[in-house]
Order: C-alpha cells, then structure tokens, then sequence
C-alpha cells in the first residue's frame, strides 16, 4: 500500500474517533441498504473484507518491521517486559527446539496451561511456528480436569507454571500418559525436577532454525483447540484454523467498530490483558490481533482488584476488554475512581450481557467522555459474531454482526423469523469453526443443512440489524463471564459413591451472574451431608464451577427420553 494511501487511512481512522461526523459518518456508511433478505437472513451492513491466505503466525508477524522497539507485553505485577523484536525472536527460537528436541510435527497438539504471563504470546506463537496446535487449559483445573482435556486432545506436550507442576504431574498419573513439562520461569525459584525450562528453549542460541523450512501448514489446518461445553453436555475440543482466526481479526479492523488505534513512531495503544488467554475471547480479539498491529498488552497473571485499578494508571492503559463482573467492580470498588479510570477510551464489555443499569453506574464513575459497547460470540465463532459500533449508544444490544457474516432467528422448526421475533439465533460466517474434534454427533447437532451454525442463544433483531441477546436455549450457567456445563458437575456428583443421581441447574447470584445450584438423589440406605458432597465436588473441579447449594430431594424429575427437566427444578425450589 502506497505511503500516501496509508496516511489517509490514518486521518480517517483519526477523524472518527475525534469527531462528532463519526455518528454521521457510521449512519451513512452502514445503513445504505436493507441488512435483511427476503428469505430472513440478516447479512452484515459491513463492508465485505478479504481473508489472507496465510499461517496465523505469518499474519501475526507480517508487518513486525515497523514496531521492532515497541513492548508486546509486559506484566504489571513485576514489569517484566518483551519487545516485540524480542519476542519474535525468542518464539522462532522456542519453535525450532519443539522440532528439534521434542519432535513436534506438523499437527501435534501442545497443552498450554499458564495464566496471563508476558511470556504467553511467545509459547502460543512458538507452539504455531513450530507446526502445532495450541490447546489451552486454564491453570486453575484440577489434575482431573486437566487429565480429561490431556486425553480428549492428544497432547504431545504440556506448558505451564511452576506452581502448576503438582497438578500437571497428578494429572499425568491419572491419565496413564508420558509427556514432557515446559516450565515458564517467572521468579529465581529453582525448576521443579523432571521438568524443562521454557526460558532455556527459547534462549538457546545454538538451535538451528532451519528445521521451520519445514513446516507445512496452510491456512485451512487447525491452529488453535480450546474446548468448550457447546450448547450442552462435557467439553469438546473445537477445531479453530488458521483462516478462522485471521477472518475473525480481519472482521474487527472496520473503521466503524474498530477498537484500536494504529502503532506508530509517537503512539502506541496500551490494552490491559485481565481476560485469560485461555479463553477464546482474550486469544483472539486482545492477543493474536494486537499483536498484529503492534499493540502494548499489559498483563496480569491474578485478578486483584487493587492492582487492576493501579495497572491502569501506571501504564496509561487506554483499553480493556471486559465481562460484566469487571465493569460492576469498577463501577462500584472503593479503590475505583475518576482518577484511576482517567486513561480509558475504549471498553467492550463481551462473554455475557450487561444491563445498561450497571453501563451507567460505570459511566458516573469514569467522569469524562469514551466508547463503551457490547460485542457477541462463542469458542465455536472464534469468537466475534457481533460488536456494538463506536458510535452507538444502545447498550442493551451487542451490535450488528460483523462482515463476511450472515444470521438467521429460528423458530423450534428451523422456520427463518423477521424482524423484532425472539428465536434461536444461528450464523455463518469464515470465522465458524471446523467443528468438535473426534465428535461428529456433536457436528450433527449443531450444524444446520446450509451450514449455519446453532448458537443455542434466544435473540431478537431489529429492521436494521442490531442484535439482542434475550435468552438462552444452552443449558450452560454462566459464572462470572465463565461457562460452568451441569452434565460436568452432575457427572461428578454421581461419582460419589453415596449417590445415586444428581441435577445441577443455575440460580441468579449478586457478585457471579449466576452459581450452580445442585439437586441429589442417594443410594437407598445411604447417608451423607451435603458438607462432605460440597467438599468431594470442591477437591475435583475448579474453584469458579463449585456449586454453593446442594439440596438432597427424593427423584430428579425428567423427560419420558431421560431428559432432566431443569425447568421444572426451577419452578419447584427457586
């Protein structure tokens, strides 16, 4: 692209933010024609964007020349940083050792199991570089929860933190597996035994990375297999490709939902990463695509309010990404003000609705003007299906879907609705994922005939396209912006050897969104407290799926098919 051309881009791109022509410029641009057919697919009222056909890891680095000096990530507890020049080189360095030494080929999965170290980007990146797929665990399951995903993914490997080594080797012990432990190294403490350190890989000058020429992976291979419960049921690996994350990255850089700023010589925008990279929501919209424009990621490995609050000021951050437990606590935490807030121009609330209540609260609290929206997806759209325009001010919708995307509202017989009628929202689009991995009657259940994809969401959408979110069809509960499945946790109480059977619904709670509420049903001559199922239940999942009520009742009611009933549990002891 020619310099002249770029530097237009630029001032438009400035003259949107910095102007009240934005709103003019977003209602001329979008609204030129109707989103919706006459068969009732809403179309998005985006500009169609082209999808290069490219490795992610290619996409990523692509125009790394022009900010070689600038941070990639830095932690805000320690100030521990990587340039991206560094970053890139520590990566490639990282990605020729998995090769050399440990024989990584081209479609080999590597578990990541770290929480939101600087050195993230680097494994993730080193892990692609290499070949691989990238399978990320959250650092706070349990050595049965881990077990379960090392299996279910074939993992050839495994990343993680010193203090996950424990869990990691249990882990490993309980699934019958042989796999290597990569250790990040974030402290002088030494390297727990039997396991290798990232640092060293990464820092090993002596690798000859000419093993990378012989990589073969196009933008079709699966790059990325987070798991997700779907709209139902135990977790399932979902098969994300290089094309998908490029397309769901290339679909956010529209002007007019765009929510960075280019880098250059004199700015830099800093984006603060307290959403997990191990959910698909941080990993594609705050990583792989701020990496991709150059972009500052603060992050923090724990989430303290106190140090969230002073991340902000210190590193001037500018924007956040957030689910509504984030936004409540800024709008309510002692610590929280004006002044702490006073860097923030962009936040995008995401992984759950927020009522416009709580947007105001937050509002009152920030004291200056900034952009404040909703955007909508899943693990399975990789994730972005939709995103709120800067210019709008509707808080109570997630926006219009992004480009390159089509949707339908179905009634329960697949029949398309029109405008302002609640049904099941379904999407098509390139950022639609593969599908489950090993798992085709999953596929089956969730793939319409056209190739829609069933989100399991109930919403509406008005005459011009913007999308609300009104309920859910999935059974999933959502604590604290995290999916919480209860056939897990049901699967879990009826491993305990007093119980018989075992529903698990969720119930409205004030600080999580909701919580898991449990209904059990004990063996004939069984007797148990709910204490010692609490703590059976506690011992065996994470602590954000543990469920705070357990009430002990006769029969769980269900379906002539053996389906529980959840609705009528509801209805009876809610």
């Amino acid at each position: 692209m020619a310099t002249s051309t770029i530097n237009t881009a630029q001032r438009t791109i400035k003259l949107l933010f910095n102007s009240s022509n934005y709103a003019k410029y977003s209602i001329v641009s979008v609204r030129k024609h109707s989103v919706w057919t006459q068969d009732n697919i809403v179309k998005s009222p985006y500009k169609s964007v082209e999808i290069p056909s490219c490795s992610l890891y290619e996409y990523v680095w692509q125009n790394l020349d022009k900010w070689p000096k600038k941070t990639l990530s830095v932690c805000a507890n320690t100030g521990r940083s990587y340039t991206y020049e560094r970053g890139y080189m520590l990566s490639k360095t990282f990605a020729a050792n998995l090769r050399k030494k440990f024989k990584i080929r081209d479609g080999d999965t590597v578990a990541v199991m770290l929480p939101n170290v600087p050195e993230f980007p680097m494994v993730a990146m080193g892990i692609l570089e290499a070949g691989g797929v990238v399978s990320t665990i959250n650092p706070i399951y349990t050595a049965h929860e881990v077990q379960r995903q090392l299996l279910m993914s074939d993992s050839k490997l495994i990343v993680t933190l010193a203090e996950n080594v424990n869990t990691v080797q249990e882990a490993l012990k309980i699934a019958k597996l042989n796999i290597k432990i990569i250790v990040v190294k974030i402290d002088r403490g030494a390297l727990p035994d039997g396991t290798i350190s990232f640092n060293e890989l990464s820092e090993d000058v002596s690798v000859d990375r000419s093993c990378l020429k012989e990589v073969k992976r196009n933008s079709n291979d699966i790059c990325f297999l987070p798991y997700s419960s779907g709209t139902t049921g135990l977790p399932k690996g979902v098969e994300l490709s290089h094309f998908n994350l490029i397309a769901n990255c290339e679909q956010i850089n529209d002007p007019l939902v765009r929510c960075h700023q280019e880098t250059t010589a004199s700015h830099q925008d800093k984006v603060m990463a307290i959403l997990p990279y191990f959910h698909i929501y941080a990993a594609t919209v705050i990583m792989f695509h701020k990496m991709a424009h150059g972009i500052q990621l603060v992050s923090l490995p724990k989430f303290q309010p106190e140090a969230f609050l002073e991340a902000l000021v210190k590193y001037k951050t500018n924007v956040i990404f957030v689910a509504p437990p984030l936004v409540i606590m800024m709008a309510t935490h002692p610590a929280s003000s004006a002044k702490t807030l006073q860097y923030l121009e962009i936040v995008i609330n995401g992984a759950a609705p927020l009522a416009a209540s709580d947007a105001d609260r937050f509002f009152s609290k920030v004291g200056h003007k900034m952009r404040f929206g909703q955007g909508y997806g899943l693990t399975e759209t990789s994730p972005v299906v939709s995103i709120t325009a800067a210019a709008s001010k509707n808080y109570g919708s997630v926006g219009c879907i992004v480009a390159n995307t089509e949707v339908k509202v179905i009634d329960s017989e697949f029949n398309a609705l029109g405008p302002n009628t609640k049904g099941e929202l379904i999407v098509r689009g390139p950022q639609v994922m593969k599908g489950y991995k090993n798992n085709p009657e999953a596929n089956t259940e969730v793939f319409t005939d056209d190739g829609f994809f069933r989100t399991g969401d109930m919403a509406e959408i008005d005459h011009t396209g913007e999308i609300t979110i009104t309920d859910r069809l999935k059974e999933l509960i959502k604590v604290k912006g995290f999916q919480v499945p209860p056939a897990e946790l049901e699967a879990v109480l009826r491993e305990h050897p007093a119980i018989n059977d075992a529903a698990v619904i969720g119930v409205p709670h004030p600080a999580k969104g909701e919580s898991p509420k449990a209904f059990v049903v004990l063996k004939n001559g069984s007797k148990v407290s709910t204490k010692e199922i609490q703590d059976f239940i506690d011992t065996r999942v994470a602590a954000y799926k543990r469920v705070d009520d357990i009430v002990l009742i006769d029969a769980i009611p269900k379906s002539s098919a053996g389906k529980i009933l959840r609705r009528v549990l509801k209805e009876k002891y809610c």
